[in-house]
């Protein structure tokens, strides 16, 4: 066992191991670490070219972890994704033979791509941490964490995700352009060779399953677990809204903010842990109103609005007075 673990320095190993590779991003990738605290999994959505494949395949070279990726198409079937069962005729019995999913983390590429049925295998996977394969479960290694990407521009041959799976990813990302000196920089890194050939892992299994446990002790505060609550209701009854944030939502904002004030290094959440998340942990879960859509409105405006007028609570969050 790792004893008490620090999980500011055990973060800070992940991420600045990372920034060898992905350059200037650093609030996407302490996302990301989040993500894997909480046991969540991410929605990578951006243009192709950014690092969004190199994103999860840092972090799996960083824990040292399994990796598996799925390029999903149109005619991908769900045995593609979750593996098959081979019979094998010098022993005369089935075999399992697992496909990607069944690895440590996963980049699922371009999941709109897939059809229903097959994004309804890799639910399966993310919601029960499990494949079903000819009526045999077979469960997924620990830690287990899909990073799924799209790409927010391309509509022709996709199907968009339903609400449902929506609702299954922690958070939403997205890395965005690099700002000038960081573009330069990755010209220069990547002269001879890709950094991330020589990237090695900076943390044991141990210590990740600990730190995912830590996070839980984290104090918040009665008003910030009302806090977070009345925001999550807020888009249950905003007039640009159709279907708001679900209980879901508010448990993510909640683990989320636990896992954010272990980064800093804190055993207690302040509001503007919670008010940092809300964008990424809220946004892709709320479906507009037909009018809001019509007048140009995005689900990132509409919930910093409900930011904006939702009272933030005061007080002393570092003690528990009960």
């Amino acid at each position: 066992m790792t004893g008490d673990l620090d999980v500011r320095g055990f973060c800070d190993k992940i991420i600045n191991n990372i920034e060898k590779v992905i350059v200037g991003k650093r609030t996407t990738i302490e996302y990301a670490v989040i993500g894997l605290l909480c046991q969540g999994h991410l929605l990578i959505e951006d243009v192709p070219g950014i690092g969004k494949t190199m994103l999860a395949r840092s972090l799996a070279r960083s824990l040292g972890v399994t990796f598996g990726r799925i390029q999903f198409t149109p005619d991908m079937l769900p045995s593609d994704v979750t593996g098959v069962s081979i019979f094998n005729q010098v022993k005369r019995e089935f075999e399992f033979r697992a496909g990607p999913v069944v690895a440590q983390i996963v980049l699922a590429d371009e999941i709109n791509r897939a059809t229903p049925k097959t994004q309804a295998a890799l639910l399966e996977a993310m919601e029960e941490r499990q494949v079903t394969v000819d009526g045999v479960t077979h469960l997924l290694p620990k830690p287990f964490m899909v990073l799924a990407t799209q790409n927010p521009i391309e509509y022709e041959g996709t199907f968009p995700l339903p609400e449902a799976q929506l609702d299954r990813f922690l958070m939403r990302i997205r890395l965005g352009y690099p700002e000038l000196e960081d573009e330069i920089k990755i010209l220069e890194d990547q002269q001879y060779q890709h950094p991330l050939i020589s990237l090695d892992f900076v943390v044991s299994l141990d210590e990740i399953l600990h730190a995912q446990e830590k996070i839980k002790d984290v104090y918040i505060a009665p008003s910030l677990k009302r806090y977070i609550i009345t925001l999550a209701r807020q888009t249950r009854i905003h007039p640009e809204i159709y279907l708001g944030v679900s209980p879901r939502g508010s448990l993510a904002l909640f683990r989320t903010s636990q896992a954010y004030a272990s980064m800093m290094g804190r055993n207690y959440v302040l509001p503007d842990d919670i008010k940092s998340l809300v964008v990424s942990t809220f946004a892709h879960r709320i479906i507009l109103s037909p009018s809001a859509r019509l007048r140009d409105f995005d689900s990132i405006q509409v919930v910093r609005e409900i930011i904006e007028n939702v009272a933030v609570p005061g007080g002393d969050f570092s003690v528990d007075h009960s």
